[in-house]
């Protein structure tokens, strides 16, 4: 019941993780639900600097083989075991579990957070994602055997600049028709997969923020079915695209992923026009410079204790 599917793509071999709790993973998936419903941060790379970030796609990559073998065999339930054998699911389940207590929390209040003070809670937001850049850099240096190449400087750079050319794209204004909500939800989930990439900050550029937060504070069933649905099909079509750029090319997709986490801060700058015209600072540059201090402490924290687990493995 456990042998490999007998195809072309075989079963990967299971790779060695560092042990986490399930309380923790908990944790862990509260905090990805919670960022979420931030435009500019992404919950992927709350994943990375978590350390289940590999997990998370090396089981989404499983479920999506699991279930391509059982609609195209051969030997479809058999098949569809062995995939499933190679989930991570002590860390699935109550990553996901903490991710819906997480998301349907923060949708009570984030909204008024972010309207009531913008300048703050960017700014909180800009010092956390600015100390996480060091996650994908570090592991792309190591992945490269400590020293980056020109050619990886130069690629970075490009990201950066596309990164940052994207989100200066004012935000648009429509109405949320499921035609429009099902690509849009398959496009955002992608932030779960990709550090650097905020699926709520992709909806705020489709004009989708606000019915969906209000869909998920009100607990519209017909808006989230389709959004849901979306997001679903979002995951299936992405996710082995990813993991196969991790398995071939990991120092070229943490580079790229580190160029998109730096051009996406652009999203993040306090002083901002609702059509994402850059200000100066003001008179709260202050209390903006400390929230911002205090965010990347706590990322800080995080970076370093994942990088004494890693050198301790």
């Amino acid at each position: 019941m456990t042998h490999a599917p007998n195809h072309q793509h075989q079963v990967p071999a299971a790779p060695i993780d560092r042990p986490t709790s399930v309380p923790g993973n908990v944790i862990r998936g509260a905090l990805i639900g919670v960022v979420e419903t931030v435009p500019g941060v992404s919950g992927g790379t709350v994943a990375l600097v978590t350390g289940i970030y590999r997990q998370l796609i090396d089981s989404a990559s499983a479920v999506v083989s699991a279930i391509r073998v059982l609609v195209t065999g051969p030997d479809r339930v058999n098949s569809m075991w062995a995939h499933l054998s190679y989930v991570h699911w002590r860390v699935i389940i109550p990553v996901v579990i903490g991710m819906i207590i997480g998301l349907f929390t923060a949708v009570q209040f984030i909204g008024d957070w972010v309207e009531t003070y913008p300048q703050l809670t960017r700014a909180a937001f800009f010092g956390m994602v600015v100390v996480s850049i060091a996650v994908p850099f570090r592991m792309a240096r190591r992945s490269a055997g400590g020293s980056l190449s020109p050619r990886h400087w130069a690629l970075g750079a490009v990201a950066v600049a596309v990164t940052f050319l994207v989100v200066s794209l004012p935000p648009g204004v429509v109405q949320p028709h499921w035609w429009l909500v099902l690509p849009a939800a398959a496009l955002a989930v992608s932030a779960l997969l990709l550090p650097g990439l905020s699926g709520s900050f992709l909806l705020l550029t489709f004009g989708l923020y606000e019915p969906t937060i209000s869909a998920a504070r009100d607990l519209d069933a017909g808006y989230l079915g389709v959004f849901f649905a979306g997001a679903a099909l979002g995951m299936v079509s992405i996710v082995k695209g990813l993991k196969w750029l991790l398995d071939r090319y990991h120092t070229v997709t943490m580079v790229v992923l580190a160029g998109v986490m730096l051009g996406a801060l652009r999203t993040l700058w306090p002083w901002q026009t609702s059509d994402r015209g850059l200000l100066a600072p003001d008179e709260l540059l202050g209390p903006a410079l400390g929230v911002a201090a205090v965010g990347a402490a706590v990322v800080a924290v995080l970076v370093v204790l994942d990088a004494r687990l890693s050198r301790a493995e």
